[in-house]
């Protein structure tokens, strides 16, 4: 082991290269066998506490974490699905660490004994039970019985022993279940056979296939029990709605046990692919499989689909019968019969699946898919060798006479002209320097190459002043603005602040970033390279503003987004940097980077004027105006609500609600 090793193992994976999403992760020696397989509700936040320090580990958890050579993860869209892809991989792979599931015992089931003449829920192992519907598996026994809680208070079924409801029906005494409120059978004196069996075949029906419409349905009699005064009946249905709405979230992990298909989650740019492939078999993940591919060429989703699937079935193994994939590609019947001859038996079928299940476990494919090209971009800006030879071929392309040690990238965002702003973000050898991005607001500008002229003024004004001037600014911009403005603080101070900002708008988002409070004077650093977002005409307005504030000896260049090409100032023909380049891929990631801070700051802006807005309407305080945003979930639907609608929130009567409508489209 490296030095580093006596503290923790090597192949332990920087923390913001693990996601926070739920999800299941297993460690595996160098052989490629699973060492131990388990599941978390945040994936960083598990995976943290196996690589502390090595001597504070348990005795158990030390000798596994030395002995596995690597750790992957999958994650999924909520805790449930963990639960349930931990069961399946622990069955897949029989960990040698997974002592609790090494026993002889099977996992356990939600079982209804369709057989008998009052049906009975219950959690078994036995799947020998003569007439029984089966649900689950479940990895964890307190799994199946939340759900059959949850479950009975929405469709009220039986579930005393057998002993007790042949004495219940013998005796005409309810049976002890039935006397609490717990069982809902004949026993219970309260319903039928007949009326139970149909309680019964709801129940069963809801959990092969959950239906958001019997909610609807529910909802609707419950009105109408209501207004027939029928509170007592209202109320039961109340609780029933309140119970299948819990229990509505079907997990996208296990499928009908009849499924037998492959699901290809596909997370794309301009220069690569990440692909996550899921084998479902029998209704379960049984295998997960990923890659990143570099784009030599820019394709579409549909051609990228084509090329991954005419290659995914190299290593031997038959496609199955359904193939599940975001966009079908313009050649399907064709690639369908292609791999229908590779399967040798039977035809397969390419999908591509908008709703149900089927379409849960793509979109947790796609999640995956996602998250591996993220980083895969992250270890690949942050390897040596590929930022040097990058800042190399950018010093070569560009024609600069150094390597660009510091690039600045600029970008501006607007929502149909109004509230714009502009980011600012720097690299510094080839690797973000957060703390040191800034953002400006814009107050009024004709269009983008406007906003980019006067943002690059403001920026470029700062690399002339005198000594005096700089050590004045970095003393502002250094403090806190309530340090500046605060009691003590005089009339000169102030002015000298609303100056400063009345130039530049401080660009450190702390919370989204987890940078450090920025040093004094960074914004007078000069960069090598300016870069801005977009083709000639925004190349051209960033020369204005250089020519007019007289500064020289920073080359400019601009990225356009869709061919990736880069233009210079002076040059009528973009520099075309080939698509696999360490150069392009730079480029590229600081662009993206630069437009995804400009997005959140213009986002930020929106909800804080939208605010403002509500915050001035009498009888809304900020509690309020909380409730309303909470309620409608987006300002968009806010503004499109009726009267009617806002009213619905809580605290909000017709004069207050009128008036809201009233200011919201004025």
């Amino acid at each position: 082991m490296s030095a580093r090793s006596t503290t923790t193992v090597d192949y332990r994976p920087k923390a913001g290269e693990i996601p926070t999403e739920p999800g299941v992760y297993r460690f595996s020696d160098d052989t490629g066998r699973v060492l131990y397989v388990g599941k978390a509700k945040n994936l960083r936040a598990r995976l943290s506490n196996y690589f502390a320090p090595l001597h504070t580990l348990h005795q158990r958890t030390r000798h596994m974490v030395t002995h596995a050579t690597n750790v992957q993860w999958t994650t999924v869209g909520s805790e449930f699905e963990a639960l349930q892809l931990e069961y399946t991989w622990i069955k897949e792979f029989s960990p040698p660490y997974n002592v609790k599931f090494r026993d002889d015992k099977t996992y356990p089931y939600l079982v209804v004994t369709l057989g008998d003449e009052a049906p009975r829920v219950m959690v078994t192992r036995n799947r020998r039970i003569p007439g029984a519907r089966y649900f689950g598996p479940y990895p964890k026994i307190w799994a199946v019985r939340e759900t059959i809680e949850q479950m009975v208070r929405a469709f009220p079924i039986r579930t005393c022993s057998d002993s007790s409801y042949k004495r219940a029906m013998e005796t005409g005494r309810p049976c002890f279940p039935g006397q609490i409120g717990r069982c809902g059978g004949p026993c219970s004196m309260k319903v039928s056979v007949a009326e139970h069996r149909a309680i019964v075949d709801q129940f069963v029906a809801f959990m092969a296939s959950p239906d958001p419409r019997m909610i609807s349905r529910l909802q609707a009699e419950m009105k109408a029990a209501s207004a027939a005064l029928e509170f007592e009946r209202a109320a039961d249905l109340r609780d029933r709605v309140s119970a299948l709405e819990n229990v509505l979230e079907s997990s996208a992990v296990v499928l009908s046990d009849t499924v037998e298909a492959d699901v290809f989650g596909i997370e794309h740019d301009e220069l690569a692919a990440a692909v996550q492939q899921f084998r479902v078999r029998g209704g379960r993940v049984r295998g997960v499989r990923s890659w990143v591919v570099d784009k030599e060429i820019d394709v579409g989703l549909g051609e990228l689909v084509d090329s991954v699937l005419q290659s995914a079935y190299d290593d031997g193994e038959p496609p199955p019968r359904e193939i599940i994939v975001p966009e079908l590609p313009d050649d399907s019947d064709a690639l369908e019969q292609l791999l229908s001859q590779i399967r040798g038996r039977g035809s397969v079928h390419l999908r591509a699946a908008q709703r149900g299940d089927k379409a849960a476990l793509l979109q947790t494919a796609t999640l995956n898919a996602k998250q591996a090209l993220a980083l895969y971009k992250t270890r690949r800006s942050a390897d040596y060798v590929s930022r040097s030879q990058a800042l190399t071929d950018l010093q070569e392309a560009l024609g600069l006479a150094d390597a660009p040690l510091r690039m600045e990238c600029y970008d501006v965002s607007h929502l149909s002209g109004t509230n714009i702003v502009a980011s600012m973000v720097v690299f510094e050898d080839g690797l973000a320097r957060k703390d040191q991005y800034r953002r400006f607001n814009v107050a009024d500008s004709t269009d983008d190459t406007e906003s980019l002229y006067q943002v690059l003024s403001r920026r470029l004004s700062y690399l002339d002043k005198s000594a005096e001037e700089q050590a004045k600014l970095d003393r502002l911009v250094g403090a806190d603005p309530q340090d500046i403005l605060g009691d003590d603080a005089g009339e000169t101070a102030g002015e000298e602040l609303a100056e400063l900002e009345s130039e530049l708008e401080e660009g450190d988002d702390l919370d989204e970033l987890g940078a450090a409070p920025r040093k004094p004077g960074k914004f007078s650093y000069r960069p090598n390279l300016l870069i801005v977002d977009g083709g000639q005409p925004q190349v051209q307005a960033a020369a204005r503003a250089m020519r007019d504030s007289g500064i020289e000896g920073i080359q400019i260049c601009g990225i356009a987004k869709r061919l990736e090409e880069i233009w210079l100032p002076d040059n009528d023909y973009p520099v075309i940097l080939p698509r696999n380049s360490e150069a392009l891929f730079m480029i590229q990631r600081i662009r993206d980077e630069a437009h995804r801070f400009a997005i959140t700051h213009q986002r930020s802006r929106r909800k804080r004027d939208i605010t403002s807005v509500l915050s001035e309407i009498p009888g809304l305080g900020p509690a309020r105006v909380r409730d309303l945003l909470r309620h409608f979930g987006s300002v968009a639907k806010l503004k499109k609500a009726t009267v009617e609608e806002i009213m619905e929130v809580k605290g909000v009567g017709p004069t207050t609600a009128q008036t809201v409508y009233e200011r919201l489209r004025s």
